[in-house]
Parts: structure tokens; C-alpha cells; sequence
């Protein structure tokens, strides 16, 4: 092993976003075969249904087709080693894509060749927008019929006012795809549907004028992808890697990841542009990843990954130095020291035990609740790392138990997936019912079956006379306290103890902001544990 600055220059962290259904998961899927499924930690071998949709673990995942959680995977290709984030596409889900795109590096944006970007496609890309993120897009499906790529590289630079550089080019779609055209090494990769959807091995041609191409194609194919990539040539913006690591420029690569055409293309795409890891803002100073201290952050908890053992693993983003299994750190919000006996890698479900881990690695740390997102470790320094975000719930419904006696486990099981992010949950000052609030209606739906499968309580999800949620903030302790005084009927506390207001509707949290001018109400607000 080599030092912090060595290792992290082999990594690449990053996520994979899109709408539901773009094929996002097949990809996944297809990039830890072509990685050849294998962690840092060790190889995991799988073979038929064991090897499918790897990356959604939860039976609710399996059962609904969805992903419904951030999914880890870490596996190795020539000297690189990939920690991919596969997040859910569904924006019943997003908080939680938005804080798995805190912990990557860049991201690969997957689009529907036939529909193009789509709503949720662009709520991502302006996340990873606002964070700088470098993005390298896949457009999916070309082996069925889809737009013209003209028209979706037009798109994409008129939608998301991003310069697009094709990076291949497709020979033909649906029925009639053949391949592409490597227009990054002038190479011919050739698909043959009429053996076994075989993947030819790639032509290196000298221009467009080789041979090697009327040899391959027909007449009409091949004069189609003379005009075609003389076109794009002229028209789109040639690929700069320094555009593209500034987030103003998207190589697009064009495939099909259920018949793995373009997979290895997109890979090696990866391996060359993708950045290794980034320099991450804390609030007192920007940590490098040559840093030979530990610092990482907790971006992610995950409760019952083993259903059996009742497990609870927080997901750390290791920022800088070489972290080592056993070693203590400091957890910062606390102060206290903490050893870290059994850190795992992931290949989504599957974990090994990580013996040692370099900047832009995740690790997952089993713990009992003492670990929550936003929390930093390091090896003894005071700082914290900015940027998890925490939104405002879009959507707020109580919890009635159908057996009352179980009130106290009920109170544990929405608390705890409440530190996961999976949702939000606040006790109202006066009254005794919770309130739950999430981001779409399909998580209440996953919730009532996590918290029935997971902790064996039967519980049902009713409309509440609340509207909005907002976390409210004062420099003026007094006014705080006045406010509170004036206001309790309408004011809650969350899992980690901070105030939030609940209003009946929009009027209402409009006119009480009227009212106290001197308190902030918050849409937004940076993970931490109220002390």
C-alpha cells in the first residue's frame, strides 16, 4: 500500500443518477460485472438470481421493482478501485440521493435513449450542480428504438445548459443497433445480435475513411455514420477534461446496459476523466486528501441491514490519511474517543471486513446509536464537515397503533429510521401522537412495511392537521424562549431535539413569521445533534 496521496489517486467515488426506469439499477448491475464483483476487502462470486439487482437488498426493493435506499458497492478495475454509489431514482426518495451526492466525487447520469431527461433527471443533475459535481451521461436503451442522438445532445445542452462532447456514437437503434463508434480512439465496437448479442472485439480504425468500416457495416449504415460523426464533430464541442471537471461539460457515451454494449467504454471513461478524490470543506479549514490524519464524515445510517442481529451501520466518507481497523478516533460532536473494531466494506448487502481504507473510501461502522449523519471523526482534531443537508418535509402524516400497549416500541422504531434520514418525526409539545413527515407518499408506504417487517409492529399512517414543518432558530435566547411560550400548541421537537414549528397551512406559517420577525423558520438546516 502506498501513501494517503498514492491510494486516493487510484480511487473514484461516485454515484449514478436518474429517473426510475432510465436503467439505472441494470447498470449498476453491469459495471460490478465488468469490474468483476470485486471489494477491496475480497472477491464475492454470484451467479443467477443471487447476482441480479445486487444492489437492491430490501425486499420491498425486490418486490416493487424500485430502489428505495442508497446502495454501496466497492470493487476494483485494472489499478482503480470504484466506490459506487447507486441511489434511489424515485423522488419519493430524493433527501436521500441528496445526501449520497455529498459523499462522491462525480456521478454518472443515466437517460432513457427514448424519453430523454426527465423531471427527476434534472432535479439531480441541479444538486450536483450546486456541489460542482463532474458528470459523465450514459444514454440507455439504445437497443431499442429511441430519438435521434442529435436531438437528446441538443437537449441535454438546452435543458441542463450543459456543453455535451459525444464520446461514442451509436451505429443504428432498436432492431437494427449495431454498436458504436468510439470517437474518443477512433475505434469500431461492433454488437452482434445474431450471436447471442455477443460484443465484437473493438476495430481500431485510422479515420473515417478505413476500410475496416464498409467491411463491417452495410453501405447505408456505414455511409449514415460517416455524415453523422463528421456532424457531430463539427457541431458539438470536443471533449476537455478540464471543462468536464469544472461541471460545464458532459462526455456522453451511448449503449445498452441490459445487453452490456457500451459498459466497458463507459468504465474505462471513468478510470480516465473521473476525478480521484476532492478536497472537503469543514468549518474551520479545507481538508485534502494527501492529509496523513484521519477525517471522514457520517453521511448515511441504515438500521437492520441483518434483520437477524438488529444491526445499525453508519456510512463514513473518508476524507484524508490512512484509517486502520482498530484504530481510535475522535468523534467530535461528543469529544469522546471511539475504537473502530469491525469497519466493513460493501458490495450492497454483502460486507468484508476492511483492514484499512484511504481517502474517498466508504466505510460502514456498526454501532448503536452513538453515530448519526453530519457526525465527523478524525484523529483528533476539532472540525466538521459542512454540507449534509437536512430538508423540510414535503408531506406530514401521525402514527396510530393498532395495539397501544406497543407504544414504546414504536417510539424506538420511528426514532431510529428516523436517524437513518428515511424519514422525519417530531412529538408535538402538547398531545401524544408522532408526527412523521417525508419527501412523497411511497415512503409512508415503505415505512409501514419496514416498521412491520423490521420491529413486528403493526401501525397505519392517518392525515394530520399540519401543513408545513420548519426548524426555527433565534440569536436572542429570550425571544426564543418568548416565542416558545406563545407558540406551544403549534411546536414539536425532532429526533435530535431541535425545535420545529408545525403549521396548519401556508397562512399561518406566513403570518407567524410576520408576527416574530426575530425567529428564522428553516427549510433547510445542516445535520447536528442538538446538545
Amino acid at each position: 500500500m502506498g501513501t494517503p496521496a498514492e491510494e486516493a489517486a487510484r480511487r473514484r467515488t461516485f454515484a449514478i443518477i436518474a429517473h426510475p426506469d432510465a436503467g439505472k439499477t441494470t447498470l449498476t448491475e453491469k459495471l460490478l460485472l465488468f469490474g468483476g464483483a470485486i471489494q477491496a476487502a475480497g472477491a464475492v462470486k454470484a451467479r443467477g438470481d443471487a447476482r441480479r439487482a445486487r444492489s437492491d437488498w430490501m425486499k420491498i426493493e425486490r418486490d416493487r421493482g424500485i430502489s428505495v435506499t442508497a446502495s454501496v458497492m466497492t470493487f476494483e478495475h485494472n489499478d482503480c478501485i470504484f466506490n459506487l454509489l447507486d441511489t434511489p431514482g424515485h423522488e419519493d426518495f430524493s433527501e436521500d440521493t441528496y445526501r449520497v451526492l455529498t459523499a462522491v466525487d462525480s456521478a454518472v447520469m443515466v437517460i432513457d435513449g427514448a424519453r430523454g431527461i426527465q423531471a427527476q433527471t434534472r432535479k439531480l443533475f441541479e444538486v450536483c450542480r450546486l456541489r460542482d459535481v463532474p458528470i459523465i451521461t450514459f444514454v440507455n436503451k439504445f437497443d431499442r428504438e429511441s430519438r435521434d442522438p442529435f436531438d437528446l445532445i441538443q437537449e441535454i445542452e438546452e435543458t441542463l445548459a450543459l456543453e455535451a462532447s459525444p464520446a461514442s456514437w451509436p451505429i443504428g437503434m432498436g432492431r437494427d443497433f449495431r454498436g458504436c463508434y468510439d470517437l474518443l480512439h477512433d475505434r469500431l465496437v461492433l454488437f452482434d445480435r445474431g450471436a447471442g448479442d455477443r460484443i465484437l472485439p473493438a476495430e481500431e480504425c485510422h479515420g473515417l475513411d478505413d476500410p475496416k468500416i464498409d467491411a463491417a457495416l452495410d453501405p447505408v449504415l456505414a455511409a449514415k455514420l460517416r455524415e453523422d460523426v463528421e456532424m457531430a464533430r463539427g457541431l458539438c464541442q470536443p471533449f476537455d477534461r478540464d471543462a468536464y471537471l469544472a461541471g460545464h461539460r458532459t462526455p456522453v457515451f451511448f449503449g445498452s446496459a441490459l445487453k452490456n454494449f457500451g459498459i466497458g467504454e463507459l468504465l474505462d471513461g471513468l478510470e480516465r476523466f473521473a476525478p480521484s478524490p476532492r478536497p472537503q470543506v469543514a468549518d474551520t479549514r479545507t481538508v485534502a486528501p494527501a492529509e496523513t490524519k484521519v477525517a471522514g464524515f457520517v453521511f448515511k445510517i441504515q438500521a437492520n441491514m441483518d434483520p437477524n442481529h438488529r444491526d445499525r451501520i453508519a456510512f463514513l466518507r473518508l476524507c484524508a490519511g490512512h484509517f486502520r481497523r482498530g484504530m481510535k478516533v475522535k468523534h467530535v460532536r461528543s469529544a469522546k474517543t471511539m475504537a473502530i473494531n469491525a469497519p466493513v466494506f460493501f458490495l450492497a448487502r454483502d460486507r468484508e471486513l476492511a483492514e484499512e481504507a484511504f481517502p474517498g473510501d466508504i466505510i460502514g461502522i456498526p454501532n448503536h446509536g452513538s453515530l448519526r449523519i453530519g457526525d465527523t471523526l478524525t484523529e483528533g482534531e476539532d472540525l466538521r464537515f459542512l454540507g449534509v443537508p437536512s430538508f423540510a418535509p414535503e408531506m406530514l402524516q401521525r402514527v396510530r397503533l393498532e395495539d397501544p400497549m406497543r407504544a414504546k416500541h414504536l417510539q424506538r422504531a420511528l426514532i431510529q429510521l428516523a436517524e437513518e434520514g428515511a424519514s422525519q418525526v417530531f412529538r408535538p409539545m402538547i398531545g401524544s401522537d408522532w408526527i412523521v413527515g417525508v419527501v412523497g407518499p411511497l415512503q409512508f408506504d415503505v415505512l409501514s412495511h419496514r416498521i412491520a417487517a423490521e420491529y413486528d409492529i403493526r401501525a397505519r399512517f392517518e392525515p394530520a392537521p399540519v401543513d408545513a414543518a420548519r426548524w426555527i432558530e433565534a440569536d436572542d435566547p429570550k425571544v426564543l424562549e418568548r416565542f416558545v411560550e406563545a407558540n406551544r400548541s403549534a411546536l414539536a421537537e425532532d429526533h435530535d431535539g431541535a425545535l420545529v414549528f408545525l403549521s396548519r397551512n401556508a397562512w399561518h406559517l406566513r403570518q407567524t413569521g410576520e408576527d416574530w420577525k426575530d425567529i428564522r423558520f428553516n427549510a433547510i438546516r445542516e445535520h447536528r445533534v442538538v446538545a
